[in-house]
């Protein structure tokens, strides 16, 4: 007997992400489950910091305070199901203040817990069999403040089944809380890998909230009405395919292109996107508009998963600090980058009349002169421009000291210098994020429910990962007019984001037809000469045919990235934006094409590509 669809919302993107989200889902009246993502690599750091000012912190308080204060009573009067990772690193503590809300209410409301993820008790045995950095390869830092294994959805669809009206999770891969429900609704078994590969693409496509719904979408200004924009629904079949939608009378936008750029979003290969529960390949996935905000996402393949599970770890590498100036006028970056020199050496020769060491790393960017473009920038000079000072150091006091001499600045060099508000700025924990890998039976999942408590090992069918079949590249374009190009933005639609030091950019074609053209001519190469004043490592190109996509991976392009990076756009969520500035080359049937839809008028003034 085929099941109903499942149709959950997702209401969260991140920690700190809008509170209409919860409310607009709910009364919406469309929805079974409600689910919240709220952990990145960067907010598990923030996490363990407000742990170590107080030991009941630890977890996302905006989950409880904000979006269940709001919408709690109507949730249970309407039987929808909610799961979160609001968690963090003290699920418990997240339990009890929403056992306290619903109390407050006069609500009785079953709240499970996941653990299990907190692998800080069996640290020493692991540390004995060698941990490497996932990305650099390096010894893993001791001592660790955190270390979570990323969970999958096993333990969710558990406690669903013993009951559980709320799940609350500490670490677990972001598109879990959406499979969990799936699993636990379509009573999908751990080795139906298409399936459970489906349901993670589902949860992957709402785990950024309104990023499937129009947020970041290259054409930003086709997006109707950001102040009402619509949260993501995914209504899932029990073959594993699903609609996304969202409620109507809300603003945003459910396309195909707007869906394909958050399927891109940060998955690495896509070939072998490596889950808990299952390795799923999105190459021949498939996007089909069905009607007015409604897209139907169809052709997810999995495998089984890998026999390691991730370990999100957090390590204290000192201090840091950011101070910023305004300055206006004739001159400005100039002035700008003269200021940020002068504070550096004078704040250098202080450390070392007290003894000090010298900054362990600093970056003075000037914004508003446009630093991120590096050699790509425009000629016309500012005239207002952002200082931004960034620095690290083994220990608090000196970076003390470069907090008072920001100020100074004000009455002693430039003119035009002015405060960017807020005081003299604050130094703060460097807390880096890390990762490694363990077996997956270093890992026992627990559900804890009143008295239940229930272990929940890791599904037993594992293989090693596999190379993904290679898939064919795409066609030869022909022939291509170095007179005629476009900037690449013309072509295709982008978004990036990161994990670690890499950086991700899903590259889609506006048209099928065009993606031999942008084949030919984004290449590693290509987009390692565009982006080299940011990108220090190799450029990697994955072909996705299903959406006549590409996606490319930046390795060492973030300056470390997350918290370590002293960069302005750590994550590189601007990374597809300066891509997308790249000329590219036409062929004669794509400037037809290009003439047809009014999207170029003339070539260039001296006609060559700049």
């Amino acid at each position: 007997m085929t099941r109903p669809v499942l149709r959950i919302g997702g209401a969260s993107g991140f920690w700190g992400d809008s509170c209409v989200g919860a409310p607009q889902l709910v009364h919406s009246g469309l929805i079974d489950v409600l689910v919240f993502d709220y952990l990145a690599e960067t907010t598990m750091a923030i996490l363990v910091g407000a742990q170590r000012k107080n030991p009941s912190a630890g977890y996302a308080t905006d989950f409880v305070d904000s979006a269940m204060a709001q919408v709690l009573p109507e949730v249970v009067a309407r039987g929808i199901k909610v799961v979160a990772n609001a968690g963090g690193v003290n699920p418990r503590a997240c339990a009890d203040a929403l056992s306290a809300l619903a109390a407050s209410l006069g609500l009785a409301v079953r709240i499970a817990v996941v653990e299990g993820d907190d692998l800080r008790p069996v640290l020493p045995a692991l540390r004995a069999q060698g941990l490497a950095d996932l990305f650099s390869g390096a010894p893993v830092p001791d001592p660790l403040l955190s270390a979570n294994a990323y969970l999958g959805a096993l333990p969710i669809a558990r406690a669903l089944a013993e009951g559980a009206d709320v799940v609350i999770t500490g670490r677990c891969v972001d598109s879990a809380v959406t499979l969990g429900p799936l699993i636990h609704h379509f009573g999908w078994s751990m080795d139906d890998f298409d399936r459970l590969a489906g349901g993670s693409l589902a949860g992957h496509i709402i785990e950024c909230g309104c990023q499937a719904t129009g947020g970041l979408f290259t054409d930003w200004d086709t997006v109707p009405d950001w102040a009402h924009i619509g949260y993501p629904i995914v209504e899932c079949a029990e073959d594993g395919n699903f609609v996304v939608t969202k409620a109507p009378g809300t603003g945003g936008l459910v396309s195909r292109a707007t869906v394909a750029e958050q399927l891109l979003y940060e998955i690495g290969d896509p070939g072998a996107y490596l889950l808990p529960d299952v390795a799923c390949d999105f190459r021949q996935v498939t996007i089909e508009a069905i009607g007015p905000d409604r897209v139907q996402v169809r052709g997810a393949r999995g495998s089984a998963p890998p026999p390691t599970l991730k370990v999100s770890a957090t390590a204290m590498r000192g201090w840091r600090c950011t101070g910023t100036l305004t300055i206006v006028g004739i001159d400005a970056a100039a002035k700008a980058r003269r200021t940020g020199d002068a504070i550096l050496q004078r704040v250098g020769e202080l450390f070392a009349q007290r003894g000090w060491a010298p900054m362990a790393a600093s970056r003075l960017e000037v914004l508003g002169a446009e630093a991120s473009y590096g050699p790509h920038a425009t000629a016309r000079p500012p005239r207002e421009v952002l200082l931004r000072v960034a620095v690290h150091h083994a220990q608090r006091e000196p970076l003390e000291l470069f907090a008072r001499e920001i100020a100074p600045a004000g009455t002693s060099w430039s003119p035009g210098t002015t405060g960017a508000g807020g005081g003299r700025p604050p130094v703060q924990p460097l807390i880096a994020p890390c990762s490694f890998a363990v077996a997956r039976d270093a890992v026992v999942p627990v559900v804890q429910m009143g008295h239940l408590r229930l272990e929940v090992p890791m599904s037993a069918t594992a293989a090693p990962a596999r190379p993904p079949t290679p898939l064919p590249d795409p066609p030869v374009a022909g022939a291509v007019d170095a007179h005629r190009w476009v900037p690449l933005v013309r072509l295709a639609w982008a978004r990036s984001g990161d994990k670690g030091d890499l950086s991700n950019i899903g590259l889609i074609a506006r048209r099928p037809e065009w993606l031999p053209l942008l084949w030919q001519q984004v290449t590693p190469e290509a987009v390692a000469a565009w982006l080299g004043h940011l990108v220090k490592g190799r450029v990697e190109r994955f072909h996705l045919p299903g959406l006549a996509a590409m996606n490319l991976v930046l390795h060492e392009a973030l300056d470390g990235g997350g918290p370590v990076s002293l960069r302005l756009d750590p994550l590189g969520k601007a990374m597809a934006q300066l891509l997308l500035e790249m000329p590219v080359a036409l062929t004669d049937a794509v400037a037809a094409d290009l003439a047809r839809d009014a999207m170029i008028t003339a070539p260039t003034r001296d006609g060559a590509v700049p």
